[in-house]
This record gives structure tokens, C-alpha cells and sequence, in this order.
């Protein structure tokens, strides 16, 4: 199985989903990351404000940031390789990556029934 792990720039909360106002590409990320996760599939992250130590300890990723600086975050490994650089997967890539479909990645609004 593989395994991604997701490197994310200083944020104010693990999955930086909190605050006055949230950035919608990070709710899109972390609503993928629960969905993939709940499937078994193993997605780690790591917030430079809260874990520097694993950009220390994973050598790719710290060369990237002494080449690109913080620019460079967030940034994504896939079984240990850099994926991508300086943004978040999309929903597409996550299911390429994993081998789901896309539209597995969206959480379904719930509907009110009328009775």
C-alpha cells in the first residue's frame, strides 16, 4: 500500500482548519485525508509549527527547503519520494496516486428530509 506524507507550512492547528477564516484548499485537503484515511489508506502530516523535527529527520524534504526555503511547503512524499512542491495534491491526484475514484474524495453534504 502506499503511503503519503504531507509536509504543511507553519499552520495554527494540525490540519490548519480553524480560525476566523479558513482556506478552502486546506478543508478540500483535509476532508480528502479523513476520507482516504477511513479507507485505510496511511497519510501522515506534519506542521512545521508543531513538528520540526520531521523536516530535519526526513533528508529529501530538508534539502528542499534549504534549495527553495518555505516556499517550498507544503510538500508532498509518495513512498518516500517528493511528489510535489509548494502545493497541496488535488482530489485527482490523491486517486491516481491510490488507485480510487475521484469522486470517492468528496464528502456528500447530508439532505434534510422533509416528513
Amino acid at each position: 500500500m502506499k503511503t503519503i506524507k504531507i509536509f504543511d507550512p507553519a499552520l495554527c492547528c494540525p490540519t490548519g482548519v480553524c480560525g476566523p477564516s479558513v482556506d478552502p484548499e486546506l478543508t478540500r485537503v483535509a476532508s480528502a485525508i479523513f476520507i482516504l484515511e477511513k479507507k485505510g489508506f496511511p497519510i501522515s502530516r506534519y506542521n512545521l509549527a508543531n513538528n520540526p523535527a520531521a523536516f530535519v529527520e526526513h533528508k529529501e524534504v530538508n534539502q528542499v527547503l534549504h534549495e527553495r526555503g518555505p516556499d517550498a511547503l507544503p510538500l508532498v512524499m509518495l513512498d518516500g519520494k517528493v511528489e510535489k512542491v509548494g502545493s497541496y495534491p488535488s482530489n485527482e491526484e490523491f486517486a491516481s496516486w491510490l488507485g480510487v475514484d475521484v469522486k470517492e474524495l468528496t464528502l456528500e453534504k447530508p439532505r434534510n428530509q422533509l416528513l
